[in-house]
């Protein structure tokens, strides 16, 4: 429904009647309308009363005037009386045709005047009805209005929640970047400490199990490496010399051989050792791998021990004569085949299971005597067969070493 307009009379401009200009003027309206409504209300009332009193006024009027004229034509002669009755009584006619004209005149106007009631009445229903139209449609502009900014307001409020949105996930997605870059600073510095620790703590067993040997870290930048133990063989001089390398890590790389057995060569080292938590593949405890040993780190002392003496023994066979190539040689095959392999495997295993048995021995130590015993009869066996395989070998360079014998281990046995 299309809004109403007014158009002025002066310059037929036409005037869209909106919600705030049509309030006033539909109250001043009704307030007229109302107004007029009581005028005429008023004046047909009025109206009313005067033609009922007049009606009544000559309604006695002439029952007087009747009354009088009837009494005087009784009085009078009867001819007399009838002819002027005649006339008194035409005349009398005459006047209430005139009284009943008159009176005809007044209800016709006040039938006119309740007609233009009604119509007033009508005209008040009919403007009632524009009202509520207007309103209505003031009303449902009005909503049409409010949605529309309701919905331009969601959309923008949309806009500027993804807006927002985009800019939270590129400084979340800096941040990430950021904390990944943190992570791995933290992760390589991390990683440095515990090869440190791991290097630190491998200088450390070295020294307390071996204190007669010089126990050296490498120095950085030199060659690769981490410790360098120097053994101590007869006499106090040195026997050898072994390189050592702590590994850290998850997955085990084959580079690490080749590259310990280049800064094996660079520091002029004996044997080189990689000590390992992840092994290659097969291996669970310690093996002899192209040249380079690699152990578990609960085996390195023990493995550093079998190694020490096999320097130490090495020594001795070489300080003995150097004519002795053919020996040295078998020696070298000797300590580089699967028989020394397997004695060292022997001994190490034998000192681990005697190193976590001694550990244990606290909570059963009765039980445990037994097997402890049992084990270093074992160690000392594996040991006597290494010595006689070497004596086998080298003669009379291996010197004897008398607790060894077979009668003292005879007699050991039977303690």
């Amino acid at each position: 429904m299309s809004e109403p307009t007014l158009t002025c009379p002066e310059c037929g401009t036409e005037i869209r009647l909106t919600e705030s200009l049509a309030a006033p003027i539909v109250e001043a309206t009704k307030r007229n309308y109302e107004a007029r409504l009581k005028e005429l209300g008023a004046e047909v009332r009025a109206k009313e009363e005067a033609l009922a009193a007049r009606a009544e006024d000559l309604e006695a009027e002439i029952a007087k005037k009747v009354a009088a004229e009837r009494a005087g034509i009784a009085a009078a002669e009867a001819e007399k009386a009838r002819a002027k009755s005649a006339e008194e009584l035409a005349a009398r006619d005459a006047a209430l045709a005139e009284a009943k004209a008159s009176m005809q005149a007044q209800a016709a106007k006040l039938a006119e005047a309740q007609k233009a009631q009604v119509e007033a009445l009508r005209k008040e229903q009919a403007l009632a009805e524009r009202e509520r139209e207007l309103e209505l449609t003031l009303a449902k502009r009005l909503a049409e209005e409010r949605a529309a900014i309701g919905q331009k307001a969601r959309a923008e409020a949309e806009e500027a929640l993804r807006l927002r949105l985009a800019e939270k996930d590129q400084t979340m997605a800096a941040m990430q970047r950021q904390i990944e870059d943190l992570k791995r600073r933290a992760e390589q510095g991390s990683q440095q400490l515990q090869g440190e620790v791991l290097e630190l703590e491998l200088e450390e067993q070295l020294a307390g199990a071996f204190p007669l040997d010089r126990i050296e870290p490498v120095p950085k930048g030199e060659f690769g490496g981490d410790v360098v133990q120097h053994v101590a063989g007869l006499g106090g001089r040195t026997a050898g010399t072994i390189l050592w390398e702590s590994k850290r890590t998850k997955n085990w790389t084959e580079g690490w051989l080749a590259k310990l057995r280049g800064d094996q060569r660079t520091a002029q080292a004996n044997l080189a050792v990689i000590v390992s938590q992840a092994l290659p593949k097969d291996v669970e405890s310690f093996a002899h791998i192209d040249g380079v040993w690699v152990a578990a780190p609960r085996y390195t002392v023990a493995l550093a021990a079998v190694l020490r003496g096999m320097l130490i023994e090495v020594a001795a066979a070489r300080s003995a004569g150097e004519g002795q190539k053919d020996k040295m040689e078998e020696i070298y095959e000797y300590l580089t085949g699967p028989r020394f392999r397997l004695r060292v495997e022997a001994i190490v295993e034998k000192f681990s299971d005697m190193k976590a048995d001694l550990e244990r021995e606290r909570k059963a130590m009765t039980r445990l005597w037994a097997k402890r015993d049992s084990q270093i009869a074992g160690v000392i066996e594996a040991t006597v067969g290494m010595y006689g395989d070497l004596q086998g070998i080298a003669g009379r360079a291996i010197p004897e070493i008398e607790s060894l014998e077979i009668g003292l281990l005879e007699d050991g046995g039977e303690d």
